[in-house]
């Protein structure tokens, strides 16, 4: 009965469609063979593509607090599951997976909600987490406690840096206390997997326990010498003893006890070895290191295993086995540990590998370079740990040793110094096999080394492209230089160099996308605050060699902002979140490589419009006499300022939109480091502040007097009859097409940092100003911003403002939706925008994108004139975690006005909702939703679109895509 109440809970919550397992769900013995347990085996389980997993429990009656929380404290050492579901006949709880597990006598079982059956339906159990709501992301929004600050990662790298902290205190060296919890916790992990057994502990060290182990200092020195001799010292700190003093094992052996150091207490020691997965072991391994480290030892970061997955989930498909790994950067060796797993599965066809399987792979398969010992040291303790669990009889105490793996596979040095020992020839020399790799992955260092060193390694290569800002490129060339032909590169870079401001970074760029034939690239910018502990540049990622195709493209993939990326530290994208770029139209205009991550087909082809018709600010600056310049710096106060003291100074924070604070202080300053000369400062200024404001515009203004300002604004002086066009520049600058356009061309706005360079604001496209102010559209412009410069500005006047420059660009209504679009898209980098971006839709929202939707199509059926398309939208509860749009093809009333746009209150669940569509269409819709699968189903007459609820699905913008996607499917579909 308990087995059958499952399964009716399922199926009323989208986890069963119509009896079969939905893409993603796993039951009974499918379920149990996912992951390595002690007790717990799910009956059911549901994963997404980035293993954020739901486990699911029955019971054919109420399971007492204890059983729930052993239960729990094995999920929470899986590491990936923010739920359990305990279902029992007339109840549903749902626990907490990321919350440290207690005792039942602390709360442990306490759940997150309970669900009671009502006339024998789920309706809010599914609304709160059912399938939709979890593959949409809408659980985070409906959940805001569930979070992996309470994950078993983080807790056990807080209570990892806290024991180092205890060690070093009573006077370890910090790399000998790491030694020490690092052979620690591979022994622990040795006992809890089997390896080493108990009754072998008992026999051989006297004790049963590895805490009694070390409790004594003999047991535990023969414990060390056999790990030492079993794994080649490769794990054991060079110089490290193998018998700390015996107060520092006690500390390790009570950490391993739940002892608290200060009251003496212990408590229920959580984790489980045994259980939690390998690669989290490493990478949690890693992350100690790195937190444990000091700031002056670089830019070294903690990779995140969901980043991991998303480079090795591209490059594995088409894989043999066979192939060579190659990490330049190896770190704790997360990349080459799932790499390991990967290839070891591939050789075994799935089946069970053996032993000699497991161990080819390792030696003649993975290599790593690292500038750091203690790195590789921590790569050779993660591969083992990786070859223990695959192994499916693991060695017990006295099996046969591992081929020493540093030296010979983990090399220490620079993998940028050509003959180094961190070259990959050394790794070919040492093997005596040819240099080259057929899979390089990793995550390589992105800081900036400075002039000095940026000059010494351009003097020793001065052949080898360089980036102005940072080195992450110059491993990208490095690494191509010594792979094979078809390899298959993934590598992490830092996404600013993507967009350089200067033409050196812009060279550089140009030249590895043309050697990377029909890359992919992955911005990762939204993502910064969680994807690395300390860093605030943003990702991108590089993938190449993993697809055929005769197509020459460039494919962007925009990973957009989400409370579930935040939350659950996993990925979320869409179909309308990947765009293909020639890169044919790419060199022709290099503006549209960051414009394909950050816009779509419509905002592409607009801005190459906009920029083939019209000329540039800095050309139109100058053609009028102007020009573009920083403001003064005042740095080290080497230049004389004498000149400009008396002048109004504007500083940041006093310029508002269209004018300046009343009264400025006076400049008195003296000396300045480069303060410009007198003609900078000199009225008519058009000055723009350098940060863009949270509204989404730039702020602009026109100065009719003599202004100093800072290097906080642009300026440029005009002669004194060019002010009219002062007006017009500034009322451009103002609008929400500036927006748009600096969101989708700007070197750093919108990938990391709210700043403007004086090269983005050059590049703005401007219509010919003379021929403007002697129409009306330019004249409109000028008596607009004179006006605004006596008030605050209202909504309405926002509105007033860009209508008007649309009209002097002569934008049609869906260019003009585009823009406006872009101003939203542009709030985006603040999170009170990202919040709104995710936001369920409204359904006078959904009506506005049903009338651009119609108004494109429109745009094809009127060639014929026979037929129009009537909308039907969908009014779904606010919680809905989906929204849809019915559009109905008819034939066209002569004289008729536009087609309706109907609001649509349908009866029955989301579900039996989709199932009816789906029924009418001969499509699954109910089981076609896969994460943020955005879905169109056509019939003959009829198209549904059906995608997540978050608003930025249903902008106009999106609108005219998907419009124009229908369009293109009915040329060779049945909607016509």
């Amino acid at each position: 009965m308990a087995a059958q109440d499952l399964r009716d809970v399922l199926e009323a919550t989208g986890y069963l469609v119509r009896g079969e397992p939905a893409q993603g769900v796993y039951l009974d013995e499918d379920a149990h063979a996912k992951c390595r347990w002690r007790d717990f085996l799910p009956d059911a389980m549901w994963r997404n593509d980035a293993a954020l997993t739901v486990y699911f429990k029955a019971a054919p009656e109420a399971p007492s607090r204890e059983q729930i929380a052993s239960w729990r404290r094995e999920i929470w050492n899986q590491g990936f599951a923010p739920l359990l579901w305990v279902v029992s006949p007339d109840l549903v709880e749902l626990h907490n997976g990321f919350d440290r597990p207690r005792s039942a006598d602390e709360g442990g079982a306490k759940p997150l909600r309970t669900f009671q059956r009502i006339d024998a339906t789920w309706t809010d159990l599914d609304s709160f987490a059912g399938r939709f709501a979890m593959e949409t992301g809408q659980f985070w929004t409906n959940s805001k406690t569930i979070n992996r600050k309470t994950s078993v990662d983080r807790q056990l790298l807080r209570d990892l840096s806290r024991l180092e902290r205890d060690l070093v205190r009573s006077g370890m060296e910090p790399q000998d206390a790491q030694g020490l919890i690092g052979r620690s916790v591979f022994a622990q992990y040795l006992v809890d997997r089997g390896v080493v057994p108990e009754d072998e502990l008992e026999s051989k060290y006297g004790f049963g326990t590895l805490s009694a182990i070390l409790r004594g200092l003999d047991p535990a020195r023969q414990l060390f010498e056999w790990l030492q001799d079993t794994f080649n010292g490769d794990m054991f700190p060079a110089g490290s003893t193998l018998a700390p003093a015996g107060e520092h094992l006690c500390q390790v052996a009570d950490f391993l006890d739940a002892t608290d150091p200060i009251s003496g207490q212990t408590s229920l020691f959580p984790y489980q070895f045994d259980v939690i997965p390998v690669e989290l072991i490493s990478s949690i391994y890693e992350q100690f290191t790195q937190t444990s480290a000091t700031e002056s030892d670089g830019d070294a970061f903690y990779t995140r295993l969901s980043l991991v997955a998303l480079v090795l989930d591209e490059l594995s498909e088409g894989l043999t086995g066979h192939e060579t790994v190659l990490d330049p950067t190896c770190g704790s060796g997360v990349f080459l540990v799932e790499a390991l797993r990967r290839l070891v599965h591939l050789r075994s066809k799935g089946g069970q590998p053996t032993r000699d399987v497991i161990r080819t792979v390792l030696r003649e398969q993975i290599f790593g370079v690292d500038t750091s010992d203690a790195a590789a040291r921590v790569a050779a303790f993660s591969l083992y740990l990786a070859a223990l669990e695959l192994d499916p009889e693991p060695p017990v105490n006295g099996s046969p040793k591992f081929d020493p793996l540093i030296g010979r596979n983990l090399l220490v040095g620079d993998f940028l110094d050509t003959g180094g020992p961190g070259d990959p020839q050394a790794i070919a020399d040492t093997l005596g096999t040819p240099s080259e790799f057929e899979v390089i992955v990793g995550n390589p260092p992105w800081s900036y080394d400075g002039k000095t060193k940026s000059k010494a390694l351009k003097d020793h290569r001065p052949e080898a492209p360089h980036s102005p800002r940072g080195v992450s490129l110059r491993f990208a060339f490095r690494a191509l230089e010594l792979s094979a032909k078809r390899c298959r590169l993934g590598l992490v870079l830092s996404a600013v160099q993507f967009f350089p401001a200067s033409k050196t970074g812009a060279a550089t760029v140009s030249r590895l996308l043309r050697v990377l034939r029909s890359p992919t690239l992955v911005n990762l910018s939204h993502h910064s605050n969680w994807l690395f502990r300390r860093g605030s540049m943003p990702a991108m990622v590089v993938l190449a060699g993993h697809r055929s195709s005769e197509a020459d493209t460039i494919t962007s993939v925009q990973i957009p902002w989400s409370p579930a990326g935040v939350r659950s530290h996993t990925f979320e994208v869409g179909r309308s979140d990947v765009l293909q770029l020639s890169t044919r139209d790419w060199q022709r205009r290099p503006e549209l490589l960051k414009a394909s991550f950050l816009g779509s087909r419509r905002d592409l082809a607009l801005l190459d419009e906009l920029i083939q018709e019209n000329t540039d600010l800095r050309e139109v600056l100058r053609s009028c006499g102007g020009e573009l310049r920083n403001g003064l710096t005042f740095g080290n106060r080497s230049g004389d300022a004498s000149h400009l003291v008396g002048f109004p100074f504007l500083t940041k924070g006093n310029l508002r939109p269209f004018r300046v604070a009343s009264r400025l202080p006076k400049f008195s300053e003296p000396r300045a480091e480069r303060p410009r000369s007198r003609s900078v400062y000199r009225a008519p200024l058009v000055l723009v502040e350098e940060f863009v404001d949270p509204c989404g515009r730039t702020r602009a203004s026109v100065v009719e007097h003599d202004t100093v300002f800072t290097k906080s604004f642009y300026g440029a002086s005009l002669p004194k009859e060019a002010v009219d066009a002062a007006h017009v520049f500034t009322a451009i600058l103002s609008s929400s097409l500036a927006s748009w356009f600096l969101l989708m061309t700007a070197s750093t706005f919108g990938i990391s940092v709210r700043r403007l360079q004086l090269r983005d604001l050059g590049r703005i496209p401007i219509p010919d100003v003379e021929a403007a102010l002697e129409g009306r559209a330019g004249r409109r412009l000028v008596r607009l911003a004179r006006e605004y410069r006596h008030r605050s500005l209202a909504k309405a006047d926002w509105l007033t403002l860009d209508e008007a420059v649309f009209d002097l660009y002569g934008l049609n209504e869906a260019d003009r939706s585009v823009a406006r679009d872009g101003l939203f898209r542009a709030r985006w980098q603040w999170m009170a925008g990202r919040e709104a971006s995710v936001a369920a839709a409204t359904t006078e929202q959904m009506e506005d994108y049903a009338v651009t939707f119609q108004a494109a199509v429109d745009v094809w059926l009127l060639a014929t004139a026979r037929r129009q398309l009537r909308a039907e939208v969908l009014a779904l509860p606010d919680s809905a975690p989906l929204r849809v749009v019915r559009f109905i093809l008819e034939d066209r009333a002569c004289g008729s006005g536009p087609a309706e746009v109907k609001v649509v209150r349908p009866t029955g669940s989301l579900r039996e909702i989709l199932d009816k569509i789906g029924e009418r269409l001969e499509v699954p819709l109910s089981a076609s939703i896969v994460g943020q699968r955005e879905v169109r189903a056509c019939g003959s007459n009829e198209v549904v679109v059906v995608k997540p609820a978050a608003r930025r699905h249903w902008m106009a913008v999106a609108a005219l895509n998907d419009a124009d996607a229908v369009i293109g499917d009915s040329l060779s579909g049945p909607f016509v």
